[in-house]
């Protein structure tokens, strides 16, 4: 692949915002405009669906489109009973099927013929056997998409064109550097010190196959009535090498993504993005972005003016905070990340429900506040 430059392209930017399906690990979906200065996106990890009404996700509830469209209506009741001001959970008809949170954040990892590990109250992880160097050496993309995974995905695709009409929702795609981490483990780091040749081969072999199957399954979706032109990022392992390594080794991949779709998205993590802003900010058509509470809220809006930014704020963080120091923490992401996205994901079983409630409240509270004193920009 020829490398490309960090300079962002002079293009109209659409934009994506946070979106975090019922029981599937968070996602992004298009905004479109209605987007409130401080939304705030919710979601909870599978064991609190589990704990309060019965959602087995186990391997059914990954592989069979009609299993899991029975238990997220249960899943969506529960939602929308116990949180009513929280709109966009209610469906405005009946529960469609939907690819969203099938095989968790290892789409990639089990098309390459990884096993997943199912739980009843987690989301599945791979197993523990990674793949060696020779072995993904002999891979090629052909061989992957043609192979048992790909397979089961159109599978289930063809269920749900045949049950429900539109093939709905949004699979996890993870990233470059997530993905060969899932797959090859930590040694992927050392392998970029002592590898590097196989390294760029298995980067460029991932972006393959994810944009091969993302192209595929999207296009399928918009032909069954849903239309999907995206792709969102995960480079949640991206702190664990240097800005530098990331230039070099995976920004040539990440800047050639966005030609293949209209829209385009980077989840970085809950961690401080501060020595990556430089880098990303030179990423083509970014159209959402992600960081941690902690990072330099005020540059970030700077160097990503046309982005939709949100803030990953902890759920352990959010559990052991005092109401009054919560809402001094979105007063803060009012005043220097606004307008953006709030994503208190990954919520625990054992959170309450007015917390959540008064954090809703808190934040709309703010909201009207600061809007009400400058308008966001």
């Amino acid at each position: 692949m020829k490398e490309a430059t960090p300079t962002a392209q002079a293009m109209i930017i659409l934009k994506l915002r946070n979106h975090i399906p019922l029981g599937a690990p968070a996602r992004r979906e298009p905004a479109d405009g209605t987007e409130s200065p401080l939304r705030v996106s919710l979601g909870f990890e599978p064991a609190w669906f589990t704990e309060r009404c019965g959602t087995d996700f186990s391997e059914a509830w990954h592989r069979d489109p009609v299993y899991r469209n029975r238990s997220l209506c249960r899943m969506r009741e529960e939602v929308i009973s116990r949180f009513p001001s929280v709109t966009y959970w209610r469906s405005g008809g009946g529960e469609p099927g939907t690819l969203s949170g099938c095989y968790g954040a290892y789409v990639i990892p089990y098309v390459f013929g990884m096993s997943l590990r199912y739980g009843r109250d987690r989301w599945p992880v791979p197993a523990p056997e990674r793949l060696p160097v020779e072995e993904i050496e002999k891979l090629d993309v052909e061989k992957i998409l043609g192979g048992a995974g790909a397979e089961d995905l159109r599978r289930q695709m063809d269920i749900i064109e045949r049950e429900f009409g539109a093939i709905h929702g949004y699979l996890n795609w993870q990233g470059i550097l997530n993905n060969a981490f899932h797959i090859r483990g930590a040694e992927i780091f050392t392998d970029i010190l002592d590898k590097p040749e196989f390294v760029r081969h298995f980067f460029s072999l991932l972006f393959e196959v994810m944009t091969g199957l993302a192209l595929e399954v999207q296009a399928r979706q918009r032909k069954s009535g849903f239309y999907i032109n995206q792709l969102s990022l995960s480079n949640c392992v991206m702190n664990m090498i240097s800005p530098e390594t990331y230039r070099d080794f995976v920004f040539p991949f990440d800047s050639a993504f966005p030609a293949r779709f209209e829209r385009f998205g980077l989840h970085t993590c809950n961690w401080i993005i501060d020595p990556y802003i430089e880098i990303l900010s030179g990423l083509p058509g970014l159209g959402y972005i992600d960081m941690g509470f902690a990072s330099d809220l005020k540059r970030a809006k700077a160097a990503f003016p046309q982005a939709r930014r949100a803030v990953m704020y902890s759920p352990v963080t959010f559990l052991e905070k005092s109401p009054d120091a919560l809402e001094q923490d979105v007063g803060r992401i009012a005043r220097e990340l606004a307008p953006c996205d709030i994503v208190l994901g990954d919520l625990q079983s054992s959170v309450q429900d007015e917390r959540i409630r008064n954090f809703l409240y808190s934040c709309r509270k703010l909201e009207n506040e600061y809007y009400e004193k400058e308008p966001f920009t």
